[in-house]
């Protein structure tokens, strides 16, 4: 049996001290940094999304970036551009946000198609072309992308295909009452995130504890029954009469990791059907698609999901 190491432990313990009532997230997202995927945290406004990831960047040491998209944001304006020098006559790079550890992408969707396809390139390709020169991203490099659910004018929805190059999509709501009322008493004590100085924070882990981790993930055994399991799990979303798509290979082999990852979190050197369907949700609500019909019924994918792993037997 695998010990889960206690940097990480702490870690997650560092987050529920700033951001109170999240506990669930904050697990999901430490879930997510083990795999190495990139996230979209979905909420709305006023839910600490912005300051839970500024808090985990600060704790684990890893260099920090936002980018607040407009629809006036270029793809150089991410990526970076060649300046010409009038003094020396040569061109001189100037690299953009995107060549950081952890970036924040505030509001991806209000950032047109070309610039969302720049961002979303050089997540999968973890490189970035300029002017015919591949230049390689940061070991870490890990995306999160905001996104308001309320708000649909003047915004551009991504794509079924970028979608499916996050690894989860994760829903943060507001806090339970009790939890709610300790944020108020910490403001009526004098705590105020705009004013939290992130830098004051004491750092937990670094950039290589994190990815000794990740390799420390990818050792997690992993069952021929369990494999057999997730695929037939798989399989069943793809012929789900309510779903025009299922999940894809790719969400199969991201469902496998991050469950490998949970079981780790855990304390284990194996991965149980408990760790698979608690992964299930965030990994697949961007993935699938419900049917026009299914939507007028009004119809929640977090449900069709519970019906989708309700109807595979558990193996034993």
């Amino acid at each position: 049996m695998s010990e889960t190491h206690p940097i990480l432990i702490r870690l997650g313990q560092g987050l529920n001290q700033v951001i109170v009532g999240q506990s669930s997230l904050i697990q999901q997202l430490l879930v997510a940094l083990l795999a190495g995927g990139h996230v979209i945290l979905e909420g709305v406004p006023g839910t600490g999304k912005t300051l839970l990831v500024k808090v985990l960047a600060q704790l684990i040491q890893g260099e920090f970036r936002r980018i607040q998209l407009t629809p006036d944001v270029l793809p150089s304006d991410i990526t970076g551009t060649n300046i010409f020098d009038l003094n020396s006559r040569n061109f001189t790079l100037k690299k953009g946000p995107i060549f950081t550890e952890v970036l924040l992408a505030d509001e991806i969707n209000r950032t047109p198609p070309k610039t969302q396809a720049a961002l979303l390139e050089a997540m999968e390709e973890m490189q970035v072309t300029l002017d015919g020169e591949s230049l390689p991203l940061p070991d870490l490099f890990w995306v999160i992308a905001t996104q308001n659910p309320l708000e649909f004018e003047g915004t551009y929805p991504l794509p079924e295909a970028q979608l499916d190059r996050f690894l989860f999509k994760l829903v943060v709501d507001y806090p339970d009452q009790a939890a709610e009322k300790q944020m108020l008493l910490n403001r009526q004590a004098g705590f105020s995130a705009r004013r939290l100085d992130i830098s004051r924070l004491k750092p937990i882990a670094t950039v290589a504890d994190i990815l000794q981790a990740r390799q420390a993930v990818k050792e997690v055994k992993v069952s021929e029954a369990i494999v057999d399991y997730l695929l037939a799990l798989v399989r069943t979303s793809r012929q789900y009469p309510d779903l025009t798509l299922g999940a894809s290979p790719r969400a199969a082999g991201a469902w496998l990791q991050t469950s490998q990852a949970l079981a780790w979190l855990a304390g284990r050197d194996f991965v149980t059907p408990d760790d698979v369907k608690a992964v299930a949700s965030p990994l697949l609500r961007h993935r699938l698609i419900l049917k026009p019909e299914a939507m007028l019924d009004g119809l929640q994918m977090d449900a069709v999901i519970a019906s989708v792993i309700n109807q595979v037997p558990v193996p034993r």
